[in-house]
């Protein structure tokens, strides 16, 4: 049996004229847990559409599921509905995909189109607002709501579907440090599930505990794959694609030093794998 989720030959994909990416290859397998690691303009986000089929290659091959993913492909309404249903991206901004009333509408608004039973979505919603805290917000508009309660919105969005393919981008950007750890602790309960889940990032601190795997892009290409241990333990290779960098320091005397900063925090590799997170709370 064939477990690979997505597959991408040599696909390359421009807005215009500016390459975005160029000329990847890689696979990505069934309940796999994969960080897309690289800096801003790296390809990340837009890697990430053409998982979604929000974009489409202007070279190459893309596979989902065995079929090669095309509008002609998704021009079927049925198999478009089917696709949507498997696969859910968490854009990094949640203003661009929160466009409902309420906070409770949002979250229906998936089952609603699904044509789910009345009360299986009023229990499905409010057991997934309680999973992200969020029940307290259920009546509040979205647009007045906090950064990291927009972010559990929107996760909240597309869990309530299930879907056997969640994508993230740049999930703990701009939050504060409870939602930053809310959002982190799920992804580490994600682990083993079977749920495949491909993370768009670069932030290294997170990397060891959301990821079993990573690919690394700098200017549109993979340019090195593997666990996040090798990854980042690679000092040149985070160097070389603004991952990280040099910081100088000048000691007594005057002689100036410098050492490679890779804005990543030590943590006790022997404790619990989410020991540092705290716990999502539930109502």
């Amino acid at each position: 049996m064939n477990d690979c989720i997505f597959e991408l030959s040599n696909v390359s994909y421009a807005y215009q004229k500016q390459l975005a990416l160029d000329g990847l290859s890689l696979q990505i397998r069934q309940g796999n847990r994969v960080a897309l690691l690289g800096a801003n303009g790296s390809g990340k986000s837009t890697l990430l559409r053409l998982l979604d089929a929000l974009y489409f290659p202007t070279q190459g091959e893309l596979k989902a599921f065995g079929e090669i993913l095309s509008e002609e492909l998704l021009a079927d309404d049925e198999t478009n509905f089917a696709f949507r249903r498997r696969v859910g991206l968490v854009f990094q901004n949640p203003d661009v995909q929160i466009f409902n009333p309420t906070v409770f509408d949002e979250v229906a608004f998936g089952p609603l189109q699904l044509g789910w039973p009345k009360d299986r979505i009023l229990r499905c919603v409010d057991e997934i607002l309680a999973r992200f805290a969020i029940s307290h917000l259920k009546d509040r508009a979205p647009h007045r709501l906090s950064g990291g309660e927009k972010k559990r919105v929107a996760l909240a969005s597309v869990l309530i579907l299930d879907p056997e393919v969640l994508l993230l981008d740049e999930p703990t950007a701009s939050l504060d440090p409870e939602s930053q750890s809310e959002v982190i602790r799920f992804l580490v309960e994600s682990r083993n599930t079977g749920r495949t889940i491909v993370t768009a990032t670069h932030d290294l601190d997170i990397v060891e505990d959301i990821a079993d795997f990573v690919f690394v892009l700098d200017n549109g290409k993979v340019v090195a794959a593997g666990t996040p241990a090798e990854i980042l333990t690679d000092q040149d290779l985070l160097r070389r694609t603004h991952l990280a960098h040099a910081h100088w320091h000048v000691h007594a005397g005057g002689e100036a030093h410098k050492h490679l900063h890779a804005h990543r925090h030590g943590h006790d590799h022997h404790a619990a794998p989410y020991a540092k997170y705290r716990p999502i709370r539930r109502d």
